[in-house]
């Protein structure tokens, strides 16, 4: 019989998720001494090695790997028993610590973030921006618990919970001949003039998949831009010209005078579909369910309709 604690399991991940020996038991709060006294404790049950010490970082060996996703998945259902108490007594607190990306956070978090946290004062939030595959892997991990980004996302291990569909508009200059065109269509975007976000973005994927832009993208402006942010690009077309695309809660904190550089498309309203995302195993589903109804009261209510347009994909299925 193996006698395995789940303390020594919690060594195991945090190894994995560091990969440094320091490192995971300065976040486990014990000396490095005792956290590896520990793992090594568990290989000499085992009879095989977890971590290949050898390599810097360090990183597990085959058989580790197998041994580190078991016991994830113990943790995870030792988790659920606090999380399932809790939950049956309705109570709303702990922390959550939600991912957010950067073309949603300027323009959503305002508008949820501090209503959540005066009817919910019991729940400690914090609140990372990231790009949206950084979210997914450390849902994976455990580092967090929620995130905000755009889906599908075709992931089997995270559950998306849409809440709301944002219109993808057209930004100009206010003397481009976008402007003054009757009907603006989808093609129109495919030019050498169009300003885009880094590769790193999703808007930046959803961009090109609606509109087929090619390599000349961007060949037509001043510069190349390798940038993650909206404002910078909306500044950017100001004074150099060309165009972009907006998504919808961005267009709403521009100033009168710059409402009449937007441009909807004449026979398409692309949207982007923005959920609430979490790994299927975490338990705190109270918790989120009061994030969720938080962000939805504070949406305007137009954008809760699917049937408003159509969802752009950013990433294919797997």
């Amino acid at each position: 019989m193996i006698n395995i604690t789940l303390t020594q399991l919690e060594y195991v991940v945090a190894v994995d998720n560091y990969r440094h020996f320091a490192r995971a038991a300065e976040k486990c709060f014990v000396t490095q001494p005792t956290l590896s006294m520990q793992i090594m404790k568990i290989e000499e049950h085992l009879g095989v090695k977890l971590f290949d010490r050898s390599r810097q970082p360090v990183v597990p060996t085959e058989i580790g790997k197998k041994v580190i996703e078991q016991a994830r998945d113990a943790l995870k259902a030792a988790s659920r028993i606090d999380d399932l108490v809790k939950q049956h007594a309705a109570e709303i607190s702990g922390e959550l610590r939600l991912g957010i990306i950067p073309t949603l956070g300027p323009f959503l978090l305002p508008l949820f973030a501090g209503n959540f946290m005066r009817n919910y004062p019991a729940v400690t939030l914090s609140v990372e921006e990231l790009v949206t595959d950084s979210i997914i892997r450390r849902l994976k991990n455990e580092t967090l618990d929620a995130g905000l980004f755009v889906t599908p996302a075709h992931e089997s291990s995270i559950i998306e919970d849409p809440l709301f569909y944002e219109e993808m508009l057209l930004y100009a200059h206010p003397s481009h001949s976008l402007l003054s065109k009757p009907v603006v269509e989808i093609q129109d975007m495919n030019s050498p003039e169009l300003w885009l976000l880094n590769d790193g973005h999703c808007f930046r994927h959803q961009v090109v998949n609606l509109c087929g832009a090619g390599s000349h993208a961007g060949e037509g402006l001043p510069f190349h831009l390798e940038g993650g942010s909206l404002e910078t690009l909306v500044r950017l077309i100001d004074r150099e010209g060309g165009f972009t695309l907006l998504p919808e809660l961005a267009t709403l904190l521009l100033p009168a005078e710059k409402q009449d550089s937007l441009i909807r498309f004449s026979k398409l309203t692309p949207l982007r579909e923005v959920s609430l995302a979490c790994s299927r195993y975490y338990a705190k589903q109270n918790l989120l369910e009061a994030l969720r109804t938080q962000i939805i009261s504070d949406i305007p209510q137009y954008m809760k309709d699917p049937g408003r347009g159509q969802v752009v994909e950013w990433k294919e299925p797997k």
